[in-house]
């Protein structure tokens, strides 16, 4: 790219960035006010919580999966101007989407105390679980729908009407939070199921919002009529682009989510010091995976164009911003230390892990930025998802799990040193991630011709 068109590329790229980061910001923020809120309840609450809302993370890596393998396909014939190739796609997803929110929001309503042993055999926090889990089934459900949708939203550029439609859904629910957490207004007091409530209802509100939308758009819809529509082709690409997506995320978010089986069988102090962490950590990757994002949605606009050099130099353009990103996002960790230190009501041993993880997730965040950028973002825009699933799996199930429960359960190492171990996992898959960005075998133009 010649520095004449330079300022004009990021300008491009921060028109997508922007958007998402504000989302991002909101998304944080709910899960901030969560913890903020259920301080005042007690130590109990916010484990609990932390613990039953590992599913809410699986089932979004699905529904990111999901999202995300469509965007692929729709990103691609967006740039190419074929919108009946998107709406088939719409319909595809939203057959898989809604499959996932029936189980999960079955299984949260009939049976959430299994649910809960799955990660804890403390009684307290079962019972706690299982009531923030039953409340959270409407969510699960709603979720399905609107979060595919989005999805399609963003690849085809209209990320100002996603993050409103966002915006809208994380407002109402830290609102609705404060109600019901803590009784104003006359409602119950019902600590942390009004944290599910709160969800729930603003999730169903996105919903209405995205039909909302959808009445007034005249290119991307949301038509439940388009689950009928049978295209053998697309059906067959969306299969191959998108189960590895899904693959890829699904077992990403299981195998984190048995980062918390470790530590909530180890120590109830060391899983209310996480509870925490998260939420600053969510705060520090709001521009990484705002690049993220950005990542897979304007090379596939251009590779759909058949644009690929152009395509290869705004992926390049993506790198420079999430490595500044990642270095920010280090920066606000050790910024907030701190503020998290003061205002946390938890116990002593629970305030020391709180320390040791924050320094831990200052530069913990680096990792995360390059790998999402370039495996969630950049080589799923070229149409290349397998890379991430393989890669991924290998390095989450094969490294990073086994050796957390062998530390902590075979070696009995401290909490620390398990907690260290298993935040090694972004950097143990950075030679082959970055090898691949550098070979271009990610930059595939997917879209095919007459198709109807």
């Amino acid at each position: 790219m010649t520095p004449a068109k330079a300022p004009s590329a990021y300008r491009h790229i921060f028109s997508l960035v922007l958007p998402i980061v504000i989302q991002n910001l909101l998304s944080a923020a709910v899960s901030s006010a969560d913890v903020v809120m259920l301080n005042y309840v007690g130590q109990s609450s916010i484990s609990a919580v932390s613990l039953a809302s590992q599913y809410a993370s699986v089932l979004f890596m699905l529904y990111y999966g999901l999202g995300t393998g469509a965007a692929i396909l729709c990103a691609q014939y967006y740039g190419k101007g074929d919108l009946q190739a998107i709406h088939v796609v719409e319909g595809i997803a939203l057959r898989f989407s809604l499959l996932a929110a029936l189980l999960f929001s079955g299984a949260a309503l009939l049976i959430p105390e299994q649910m809960m042993l799955v990660f804890t055999n403390d009684s307290e926090l079962i019972a706690i679980g299982t009531s923030y889990l039953r409340f959270m089934s409407v969510g699960y459900l709603c979720w399905g729908v609107s979060e595919v949708y989005l999805a399609i939203l963003r690849s085809a550029g209209r990320v100002v009407v996603s993050t409103v439609l966002n915006v809208l859904a994380f407002s109402l629910n830290i609102l609705v939070n404060a109600v019901f957490i803590f009784g104003l207004f006359g409602a119950p007091k019902m600590g942390a199921a009004g944290v599910a409530i709160a969800t729930s209802f603003s999730r169903l509100t996105q919903l209405i919002g995205c039909f909302l939308v959808s009445s007034v758009s005249k290119k991307i819809r949301l038509d439940l009529r388009y689950l009928f529509v049978r295209n053998k082709v697309l059906f067959s690409d969306f299969l191959r682009v998108s189960l590895p997506a899904v693959g890829n995320d699904v077992s990403w978010g299981l195998a984190f989510s048995m980062y918390s089986v470790i530590i909530g069988h180890l120590e109830t102090n060391a899983v209310a010091a996480n509870s925490f962490v998260v939420v600053v950590r969510n705060f520090a990757t709001v521009l990484c995976f705002g690049i993220a994002n950005a990542g897979g949605i304007l090379p596939g606009n251009i590779i759909g164009e058949n644009k690929p050099e152009k395509a290869r130099s705004t992926a390049r353009d993506l790198m420079k911003l999430t490595v500044a990103a990642g270095v920010i996002g280090g920066l606000v960790v050790l910024a907030s230390m701190p503020f998290v230190m003061k205002y946390a009501s938890l116990s002593a041993q629970a305030m020391h892990y709180l320390k040791y993880m924050l320094l831990i997730n200052s530069w913990y965040v680096m990792g995360t930025a390059v790998n999402t950028t370039l495996i969630a973002g950049v080589f799923r825009a070229g149409g290349d998802s397998r890379f991430g699933f393989v890669c991924d799996t290998i390095d989450m199930w094969c490294y990073a799990v086994p050796l957390g429960f062998f530390a902590a359960f075979v070696l009995k190492l401290p909490v620390m040193w398990v907690y260290f171990l298993l935040c090694t996992d972004e950097f143990v898959k950075w030679p082959w991630v970055i090898r691949h960005y550098r070979s271009g075998k990610w930059l595939n133009n997917i879209t095919r011709d007459n198709l109807f």
